[in-house]
C-alpha cells in the first residue's frame, strides 16, 4: 500500500496565510492593550505577503492539487487578489473604527484573517468538499465578528439572526450537494460536469440538487427572497465589521457561484439561468424600492446590497465567458465602492456617536468640502452615472444579457435603476444643499484622509479607464 504526497503547491498562498493567521493569533495571546496595535500591523503585513505570493505564483492555466479537490487558475488568482486588496483596506477601516472606540481588540483582525482564508479556498474549490469547508470557514468567522460586542443588545440580536439563518442556508446547500453527489457518484465538480452532461436535464434529482445548491448560494450574496438577515445583519453590526462583511465576501460568493454552476453544473445553464431571472428581478425590485424608505444609510446600503445582487446576476444568466466576466467585473466593482461608502460612515463617527442616520450627512460639504467631494464619487458610481465606476460595470452585464436575448430583462433592469437613483441623490443633496443639523466630525488624521481619498479616487480612475479592469476579468476568464 502506497501513500500518495498530495500537491500543495496550488495552495501555497493559503498555506502561508493560514501559517500567518495562527501566528497572528499567539502574538495577540502575549500582547497587552498597549501594544494591541502590533496586531494590526502583523494582520496587514500577512495580507500583502500572501498577494505577493498570489502575484509570483498565478498560473497561466488551471493546475489541480489536494488529490483534485484544489484547483488554482487566473480566476481565482485574480479573485484572491481583489479580496486580500480590499482585505487591507478592511483592517485599516477597521483599526480607525476600533481605536476611535477604544476597543482595540485583536479578535477582530484574527477572525478577520482566517475568514479571508475561508474565502481564498472558496474561491479555489474543485470539490463540493472544498466548497464547504472554505464556505464554513468563512461564515462562522463572520458570526462570531458580529457578535464579539457583546455588550450591544443589537449586534448580539443581529448576530443570532445572521447564524441561525445561516445555519439555515448552509443545510439546505449540504442537502443539495447529497444529491448531486446521489445522481453523479462524485464530489469533485469537474468530474460532476461530465455526469450532469450525459444526465442531461430530464434528471429531476439533480435539478433539485441544483435548487437547494442555489438557494444556498442566493443565501450568502443575500438575494431576495433569502435576504432576511442583510438589513439587520448590516445596521447592527460595528460598522467596521457591516464593512468586512459586504465586500469581500461578496468577491468569494462569486467564486463560489462560478465554481459550482458555471463550472460543475454547466450543462444544467438553461435551468439554473431561469432561476437567477427570478432572483434578479425580486432582487433589483425590492432592493431599490425599499431602500428608498430607509432613514439609516447603513440599512439603505443594506437594500442596496440586494439590489446589486440583482445586477450581479445578469452576466451570469447570459451563461457565456464575457457574460461571467462581466459578472466579475461588476462584483469587484460593487466591492470598491461598498468599501467606500462605509469607509465614509466611519471617517464621521466617532466614539458614543455612530455617522449611521442620512441626517449626519447633511452640510458636509460646507465643513469639509473635499470629504463631501469623495462622497459624491461614490454614490454616483453607485447609482451607475456615467463616467463612473458602476455605470462601466451596470453597462458590462446589460450588455451580456441582451446579447444573451433578454432585452426586457435589461430594461426592467434599466427601470429599477432609475428607481434607485433617488436614494443614492438624497445623499448627494444632503451632503451638498441641506443644512447642518449637528456638529460634523470627520476624522483628520492622515493615514484616514490618505486611504479614503485613495478609495474614492481608485473609483474615480477606474471609470475613466475601465478597460484596464475589464480587460483583467476578461483574461482572468479566457
Amino acid at each position: 500500500m502506497s501513500f500518495v504526497v498530495p500537491d500543495i503547491a496550488p495552495a501555497a498562498p493559503e498555506l502561508l496565510l493560514m501559517v500567518l493567521g495562527c501566528a497572528v493569533l499567539v502574538a495577540d495571546v502575549y500582547l497587552g492593550d498597549r501594544l494591541r496595535t502590533l496586531t494590526y500591523q502583523l494582520t496587514q503585513a500577512s495580507v500583502v505577503a500572501t498577494a505577493v505570493l498570489c502575484i509570483v505564483t498565478m498560473p497561466q492555466q488551471a493546475v489541480i492539487g489536494f488529490s483534485g479537490t484544489f484547483v488554482s487558475d487566473p480566476l481565482s488568482g485574480t479573485l484572491k487578489i481583489a479580496m486580500l486588496l480590499i482585505g487591507y483596506y478592511a483592517f485599516f477601516y477597521m483599526r480607525s473604527y476600533l481605536q476611535a472606540r477604544g476597543e482595540m481588540r485583536g479578535e477582530y483582525f484574527v477572525l478577520g484573517l482566517f475568514s479571508l482564508l475561508g474565502m481564498m479556498v472558496l474561491v479555489s474549490a474543485n470539490s463540493l468538499l472544498t466548497v464547504y469547508l472554505g464556505l464554513e470557514l468563512m461564515s462562522l468567522c463572520l458570526y462570531a465578528m458580529v457578535a464579539l460586542r457583546r455588550e450591544s443588545t443589537v449586534a448580539c440580536e443581529a448576530a443570532m439572526k445572521y447564524f441561525i439563518l445561516g445555519a439555515l442556508a448552509s443545510g439546505m446547500l449540504l442537502y443539495g450537494m447529497s444529491l448531486l453527489y446521489g445522481v453523479t457518484g462524485s464530489i469533485q465538480l469537474d468530474h460532476i460536469a461530465e455526469a450532469a452532461g450525459s444526465a442531461g436535464r430530464t434528471d429531476l434529482v439533480l435539478i433539485l440538487g441544483l435548487v437547494f445548491v442555489l438557494v444556498g448560494v442566493a443565501f450568502k450574496l443575500g438575494a431576495v427572497p433569502f435576504h432576511m438577515w442583510v438589513p439587520d445583519v448590516y445596521e447592527g453590526a460595528p460598522t467596521a465589521v457591516t464593512l468586512f462583511i459586504g465586500t469581500a465576501p461578496k468577491i468569494a460568493a462569486f467564486g463560489m457561484l462560478m465554481r459550482v454552476l458555471a463550472g460543475g453544473l454547466a450543462a444544467l445553464s438553461a435551468d439554473w439561468s431561469q432561476m437567477l431571472i427570478i432572483l434578479a428581478i425580486l432582487s433589483m425590485a425590492l432592493g431599490n424600492v425599499v431602500a428608498i424608505a430607509q432613514g439609516n444609510i447603513k440599512r439603505m446600503l443594506a437594500y442596496s446590497t440586494i439590489a446589486h445582487v440583482g445586477f450581479l446576476f445578469l452576466g451570469l444568466i447570459a451563461a457565456t465567458p464575457d457574460g461571467y466576466a462581466a459578472s466579475m467585473f461588476y462584483i469587484i466593482t460593487y466591492a470598491l465602492m461598498a468599501l467606500g461608502c462605509f469607509g465614509m460612515v466611519i471617517a464621521l463617527g466617532r466614539k458614543d456617536f455612530e455617522a449611521d442616520r442620512l441626517e449626519d450627512f447633511k452640510g458636509l460639504a460646507r465643513v469639509h468640502p473635499w470629504y463631501a467631494f469623495l462622497m459624491l464619487i461614490l454614490m454616483l458610481s453607485m447609482a451607475g452615472v456615467p463616467p463612473f465606476l458602476g455605470f462601466w460595470a451596470k453597462w458590462a452585464v446589460l450588455r451580456e444579457v441582451i446579447a444573451a436575448g433578454y432585452t426586457w430583462l435589461a430594461v426592467v433592469a434599466v427601470a429599477f435603476s432609475v428607481v434607485g437613483l433617488f436614494y443614492y441623490l438624497r445623499v448627494v443633496r444632503h451632503v451638498y444643499f441641506d443644512e447642518p443639523t449637528g456638529e460634523i466630525g470627520v476624522a483628520q488624521t492622515q493615514d484616514m484622509r490618505v486611504m479614503l481619498s485613495s478609495n474614492a479616487l481608485m473609483i474615480l480612475a477606474l471609470g475613466i479607464y475601465p478597460g484596464a479592469l475589464m480587460g483583467l476579468c476578461i483574461s482572468a476568464l479566457n
